[in-house]
């Protein structure tokens, strides 16, 4: 079984943690979870050529090139246990060069699955999250507010997390990921990430199931 996920980063904490849920049921049939953060960390530790190509990147602060996290991913899904068990990879490909260049690389998915979650909701999220510099702690104004005025006073907002900035993201999201959807039309199945946590989640494992029917 292999599968492709795709979402948008900033879903709610529950939501998150109902794809913990699901990612815990694909991997005790033993299907490797893959993230791109992962495996590019894990090539650059293992010192393997590809590896040693994106940590120049990485210690120049260059974004890693497509071909070089291509190259990563196509070593790491070739290792025995995602040969013998297979995979999911999380958040890959995000442009359409990436579908593209997995195509080339021969590498195909059972399943497509999209997490989607209407932008209103997403800016509403972002737009209201703030940080405790003091402790670290997210917390949000709508859904999560701090205990007391004192937290209040010191939380502190990202400089990225204004509704522009967002909707700018979002644009750039939304221009990827609808090329990268026209790859996997087939294959593709729309989960409706307003849902309640166990609706999403149920909708999720009965598209994996339907794969290993």
């Amino acid at each position: 079984m292999c599968i492709i996920f795709e979402r948008n980063n900033q879903i709610s904490p529950s939501i998150a943690q109902c794809m913990t849920s699901c990612f815990s049921y694909i991997q005790t049939d033993g299907v490797v979870h893959l993230s791109t953060g992962d495996m590019l960390r894990a090539a650059v530790a293992a010192g393997t050529e590809v590896g040693n190509q994106a940590k120049d990147f990485m210690d120049a602060g260059k974004l890693v090139p497509d071909e070089v996290i291509i190259g990563v991913v196509k070593d790491r899904l070739d290792e025995s246990d995602c040969v013998e068990s297979g995979w999911l990879l999380d958040g890959f490909p995000r442009t359409p060069a990436q579908a593209e260049a997995l195509a080339d690389a021969g590498v195909s998915a059972d399943c497509f699955i999209f997490l989607n979650v209407p932008d209103d909701v997403l800016v509403e999220r972002v737009v209201g999250r703030r940080t405790d510099p003091e402790t670290g702690k997210i917390y949000h104004m709508t859904f999560s507010p701090p205990e007391d005025e004192e937290i209040l006073a010191r939380l502190e907002q990202r400089s990225d997390d204004t509704e522009e900035k967002v909707k700018v993201r979002l644009e750039q999201f939304h221009a990827n990921v609808d090329a990268v959807k026209g790859s996997y039309t087939d294959i593709s199945v729309e989960v409706d990430g307003t849902k309640s946590p166990a609706d999403v989640s149920t909708t999720i494992v009965e598209a994996i199931d339907a794969v290993l029917a």
